[in-house]
């Protein structure tokens, strides 16, 4: 059967990290010189989908120009200028990657995103997520979950680890102090959806329409939301603080992401 293709979340201006998304959108930021896009992307491509769908928005043109000259800037290249639309590329560090850009309005929110890119999709389900996280998710298994209930979407739930430190008090005594323990009770949304396309008609073109609001709340209310329970890793990209956790994690040489 044909994977479904994924959808990236990629149009957010990224306010937290204003020093850098002045001048490239959020996904765009390097993680060890590539863009946590590209981690993005190459995590799931590895692991068989690799029909990609960008939602653009604040600095679109940016992605857009980074993949119109991807294979150039990563290949070694003969080229006749008398003849400029042959080139000749040396080497193999080429992805086989369908990415479909899609101009969805520099203020738009996340449910209008996926809205506008309806017309790209052919088959019935979709993946989606967003384009400033990172997760060791096996993305085949919430396929086959999302397959077997038969629901409209399936969201992964994850248990980040907390920003601040844990503390098990009795009175004024504190018996144990954990630093950043991971969330015990409750998950929280770490996207990785899975999506019929009936999920379609929760959504509308207005630019202030959330995903995470309205919709998935009706989503929820009629009962077709299930949850897909991750216990391995799962970061996102939200401060400076996150961005070195990620460079020092590629840097071990244990990413968990790193599936290729």
């Amino acid at each position: 059967m044909k994977k479904p293709p994924v959808v990236i979340l990629c149009g957010g201006r990224g306010t937290r990290f204003r020093e850098q998304t002045e001048s490239r959108p959020k996904p765009m930021i390097e993680v060890c010189g590539k863009p946590i896009l590209w981690h993005l992307m190459s995590f799931y491509a590895a692991q068989g989908f690799n029909d990609f769908i960008l939602c653009l928005g604040y600095k679109g043109d940016f992605i857009k120009q980074y993949f119109l000259h991807h294979t150039a800037m990563t290949n070694d290249f003969t080229i006749d200028l008398s003849k400029p639309d042959q080139i000749e590329f040396h080497g193999s560090a080429r992805q086989d990657w369908r990415i479909t850009c899609v101009d969805t309005g520099a203020d738009t929110l996340t449910g209008a995103r996926v809205k506008k890119i309806e017309k790209f999709i052919d088959g019935d389900q979709f993946l989606l997520t967003y384009g400033d996280g990172l997760a060791d998710v096996d993305v085949q298994a919430t396929v086959d979950f999302h397959n077997k209930h038969g629901k409209a979407v399936t969201v992964t739930g994850v248990r980040p680890q907390s920003r601040f430190g844990e503390l098990q008090v009795d009175g004024d005594a504190v018996q144990s102090f954990s630093e950043k323990p991971d969330v015990q009770h409750g998950y929280i949304n770490g996207g990785f959806f899975v999506m019929d396309k009936k999920t379609m008609s929760y959504l509308t073109t207005d630019e202030k329409c959330i995903l995470e609001r309205e919709p998935l709340e009706n989503i929820a209310n009629d009962g077709e939301l299930m949850i897909y329970k991750h216990h391995g890793y799962w970061q996102c990209m939200d401060t400076y603080r996150d961005l070195m956790l990620l460079e020092s994690e590629w840097n071990s040489g244990v990413a968990p992401w790193k599936k290729w």
